[in-house]
């Protein structure tokens, strides 16, 4: 079984001013961590929201400092069921992503008919 595994990452960002200035910074910065060896994961803005369901911006900050909330896709194949996919994508992005708090937020299958919808979309 292949699976798509999504980790939320909280990363640290120091000497910024603005929300967009630390996403910029800390996709940079996890780009840079887990190149050339996972180069193969994507990474995107996380969302975050407020207690009451109010929208949050990815970026919290105070003191100019930032912790961003970021989500990093791996696909992971060949895998027995959902749990090992979890501990191989944790495993693997958390040796490059040390300090680094990570969480999965989801797994699921991929089955023939994603893999071929997605390069239907792409031609």
């Amino acid at each position: 079984m292949d699976c798509r595994v999504v980790v939320e990452a909280a990363v640290p960002v120091y000497d910024v001013e603005t929300a967009d200035e630390a996403v910029r910074i800390a996709v940079s910065k996890t780009g840079e961590m887990l190149n050339p060896d996972l180069n193969y994961v994507e990474i995107d803005m996380g969302s975050r929201t407020s207690p009451s369901g109010e929208e949050l911006p990815p970026a919290f900050i105070a003191a100019d400092e930032a912790l961003v909330a970021l989500e990093l896709r791996m696909d992971v194949f060949n895998v027995d069921r959902d749990e090992h996919a979890r501990r191989i994508a944790r495993k693997e992005i958390g040796q490059r992503l040390r300090n680094i708090p990570l969480k999965v937020i989801s797994v699921e299958e991929i089955t023939a008919e994603t893999d071929e919808s997605s390069t239907d979309d792409s031609e």
